[in-house]
C-alpha cells in the first residue's frame, strides 16, 4: 500500500513538473542560440534550433534523467541537446562566449520570475477560499510552484563552473589564457564528475541552498501580497 502511494506521489510530481521543465530546458537552449546569432554566429538558426518545437531539442538521456529524478530525487532536473555554437564566428570570442553562455541561465531566472508572477495572478483571481478544494486549482498551484523551483534549479545548475556547463564557459572568459585552456581540457571528464556529484548527493548539497533561497525570495517578493 505504501509503495503504491509513493509511486502515485512520484508520478504526480513528474506530471506537475513536466511542462515547466520542458519549457525551461527548451528556452534555455533557444536563448543560447539567439544570443549567439545576435553576436555573429547564426549556426543554431541555420540548423533550425531557434524553435519552440521540443523535438529538435530533446536529449533522450536528459529526458530519462528528468523522470528518474522525478521519481527518486530530492530535486528534479534534466537537460536538452546543446545548441551548436561556433566561437570562431564571434567578433570577440571570450566576451561573446560568456554572453552566449549566460543567456541560458538568465532565461531560466526570468522564467522563474514569470511563473511567480503568474502564481500571484492566479491566487488573486482564484483565491484559496473559493477554489482551494478543487483538483484543477491544486494542480495549477503545484505546477506554478514547480515552474519556480525547476527554473531556479536549471539556472543555478548550469552556472556551476564544471565543463561543459555554462558556468565553465563564463569562467573560461574570465581566466587568463594560460589558465583558461588547461581548464577547458578538463571538459572530457566533466560529465563523469557531474554524475558522481549527482549520485553522491553532493550536487544536491550545493544546489539546494541556492534554489531554496531564490525560491523563498521570489515567493516573498512576487507572490505574497
Amino acid at each position: 500500500m505504501f509503495a503504491s502511494l509513493d509511486v502515485a506521489a512520484a508520478v504526480q510530481r513528474a506530471a506537475v513538473a513536466f511542462v515547466p521543465m520542458l519549457l525551461g530546458i527548451i528556452l534555455h537552449e533557444v536563448a543560447h542560440g539567439w544570443a549567439a546569432c545576435k553576436l555573429g554566429d547564426p549556426t543554431a538558426k541555420q540548423l533550425g534550433r531557434l524553435t519552440w518545437n521540443p523535438l529538435p531539442h530533446i536529449d533522450p538521456l536528459g529526458l530519462i534523467c528528468f523522470f528518474l529524478t522525478s521519481l527518486t530525487g530530492s530535486f528534479i532536473f534534466g537537460w536538452a541537446k546543446p545548441v551548436p555554437i561556433n566561437p570562431l564566428r564571434f567578433r570577440n570570442t571570450a566576451r561573446d562566449m560568456m554572453l552566449t553562455s549566460f543567456a541560458g541561465p538568465a532565461t531560466n531566472f526570468l522564467l522563474a520570475i514569470l511563473f511567480a508572477l503568474i502564481l500571484r495572478v492566479m491566487l488573486a483571481v482564484f483565491p484559496f477560499a473559493s477554489y482551494g478544494g478543487s483538483s484543477a486549482w491544486n494542480f495549477g498551484l503545484n505546477m506554478l510552484l514547480a515552474g519556480i523551483s525547476v527554473n531556479f534549479t536549471l539556472a543555478w545548475f548550469n552556472l556551476l563552473p564544471i565543463p561543459p556547463l555554462d558556468g565553465s564557459r563564463i569562467l573560461w572568459g574570465i581566466l587568463p589564457p594560460k589558465l583558461a585552456f588547461p581548464y577547458m581540457r578538463f571538459e572530457r571528464y566533466g560529465f563523469i564528475v557531474l554524475l558522481l556529484l549527482l549520485a553522491s548527493g553532493i550536487l544536491n548539497f550545493i544546489l539546494f541552498p541556492l534554489v531554496r533561497f531564490s525560491f523563498d525570495m521570489a515567493v516573498t517578493l512576487l507572490v505574497q501580497p
